[in-house]
């Protein structure tokens, strides 16, 4: 079984990742029961022969699960599965439901201020940031951008208290934008959703960087629901028979 070449179906397919595939097929062995709660997941050598995939690419996808709650990996004794459903994803050392609970109270009023306190040096620091973030393409490199750029966001509030927030946040902030960017394909429109919130700054328009960074957040939102609980297709979209 090869999963390192994959496409999804449909009007322009995209091309997923290998890890993708592997994360998606592990995923539906573990929601269908072929691996039932407590089941031990096969070695990575195994998997890897089974799957055609190299090391690394099945390591992403194993942390994936682990991040979707599904499995957890006990040291020298290997990965087992402890759900057959996602339910609310962890980034670190917190769950994604709490991650943006907190994110909505402090980012987007913090948005506002920014507007209002701003300095020529935030606007160049945040300006280049974007140049940068839209011209990366390797996602370690961008997901560490992201964060920085949330961060000077938080620094032109001119609150210290909320940069430490942002701050104590950071790691799970990485690992929550770095499962969007492999699993949803975020890293373009979040660039766009950055350089709104950033436009909102120069204009010095709190409203508009309210609206900008609300909409950023639901956007994120969105995206980690269509992860943790796919669409299934319209029956009657497909002109299939209704149960």
């Amino acid at each position: 079984m090869n999963l390192s070449d994959s496409q999804t179906g449909g009007i322009g397919p995209r091309r997923v990742s290998a890890m993708e595939a592997v994360l998606g097929h592990l995923r539906g062995a573990i929601e269908r029961g072929d691996y039932a709660i407590g089941d031990k997941l096969p070695s990575e050598a195994e998997l890897g022969r089974t799957l055609e995939v190299s090391r690394p690419v099945l390591r992403e996808a194993l942390r994936a699960l682990q991040a979707m709650g599904l499995t957890v990996s006990r040291t020298g004794k290997g990965t087992f599965v402890v759900a057959n459903a996602v339910e609310d994803p962890t980034f670190g050392d917190y769950a994604a439901s709490d991650l943006l609970e907190v994110r909505r109270h402090i980012e987007i009023p913090v948005a506002g201020y920014a507007a209002l306190r701003r300095t020529p040096d935030h606007l160049d620091r945040l300006a280049h940031l974007l140049d940068r973030m839209e011209r990366e393409t390797d996602t370690t490199a961008w997901v560490a951008m992201d964060t920085l750029f949330h961060l000077t966001v938080a620094e032109a509030a001119q609150n210290p208290v909320f940069r430490r927030v942002i701050e104590e946040i950071r790691d799970a902030l990485a690992r929550q934008s770095a499962f969007l960017n492999e699993l949803g394909g975020r890293r373009e429109q979040s660039n766009r959703e950055h350089r709104a919130i950033v436009e909102a700054l120069v204009d010095g328009s709190e409203h508009d960087a309210l609206a900008a960074m609300s909409h950023h957040l639901d956007r994120v939102e969105r995206t980690l629901t269509d992860i943790v609980r796919p669409r299934r297709p319209d029956p009657a979209a497909s002109g299939a028979p209704e149960a």
